[in-house]
């Protein structure tokens, strides 16, 4: 005998950008009141690829800063434990595949940014890392990868993220050249048509997901119920118990979901919350 769906249901796991916020990337008043009415019983796990400096306002706009997080598409996952968030996971891209990534850039106009745990490196203020730090309410430190790089060579880390801002076309052969010389490293994929963020290729939402559902709530992926918009959200739906695509969502992200919700600037995730669990 199947188990009711609201009743599997015990978790939610919600991308940020182009699902969660609104057209001004922002919170609407209704999706927290509904995340209001779930957060003491149902954790409520943010998925994104932002550094963690730039998920935890939106934390505690819902009043969640005591739930998990999932930064980086998977790459760093953290949990608050105390006074000082416990790290889960951590995946980074080495030193030496960062140094080819920029050397594919070289001669391009291409505005590249390295995240490391909660550091955001900006070679110069530009109008890309202008827009970002308003987008993300976060700002950069500002110095060239050939000083960040030496640096977490000598402590035996790397990137989080490689962010690549700039010209559709610049931003397509360097997409191209990735994909034919680094596949095996890092996964490159477009958030937008002038972005293109690069990650570890081990890592995914989906496998983040499960691995917090586990560690800190004993429940997997059934149990959850996902939204996404973009390709890092597919696998993560495509695991979920429930996985809902909201409106505006790529139609390759519609084709999976068992769902498609209204749009992120119709409360979408909301609706679907207001649904499912209430």
């Amino acid at each position: 005998m199947s188990i009711p769906l609201r009743e599997q249901l015990r978790a939610v796991c919600a991308d940020i950008d182009g699902t969660l916020l609104d057209s001004r990337r922002e919170l609407s008043p209704r999706t927290i009141a509904t995340i209001g009415r779930i957060k003491a019983t149902i954790p409520v796990i943010l998925a994104s690829s932002r550094m963690p400096a730039a998920m935890r306002h939106l934390q505690q706009e819902l009043g969640i800063t005591n739930h998990p997080l999932i930064c980086y598409n998977g790459g760093y996952v953290l949990r608050q434990d105390g006074a000082q968030p416990e790290v889960l996971d951590s995946v980074v891209i080495p030193v030496s595949i960062c140094r080819e990534i920029l050397r594919l850039t070289t001669g391009s106009t291409l505005h590249v940014s390295l995240y490391e745990q909660d550091n955001w490196y900006a070679p110069g203020y530009d109008k890309w890392t202008e827009r970002e730090a308003r987008i993300t309410k976060v700002t950069p430190q500002i110095d060239v990868a050939a000083n960040v790089l030496p640096r977490w060579e000598q402590v035996g880390t790397g990137a989080h993220k490689v962010m690549c801002m700039g010209p559709e076309e610049e931003i397509s052969t360097l997409q191209e050249a990735l994909e034919r010389g680094f596949s095996t490293a890092v996964h490159a994929y477009r958030s937008k048509s002038t972005y293109l963020e690069i990650a570890p290729r081990a890592i995914s939402k989906a496998s983040a997901m499960e691995l917090v559902l586990k560690i800190c709530y004993g429940l997997n992926a059934s149990n959850a119920l996902a939204f996404g918009d973009n390709y890092n959200d597919m696998d993560m739906l495509a695991s979920a118990g429930w996985g809902i695509a909201v409106a505006n969502a790529r139609e390759e992200v519609k084709v999976l979901a068992k769902e498609i919700t209204e749009a992120n600037i119709d409360d979408g995730v909301a609706q679907a919350i207001e649904r499912h669990l209430l």
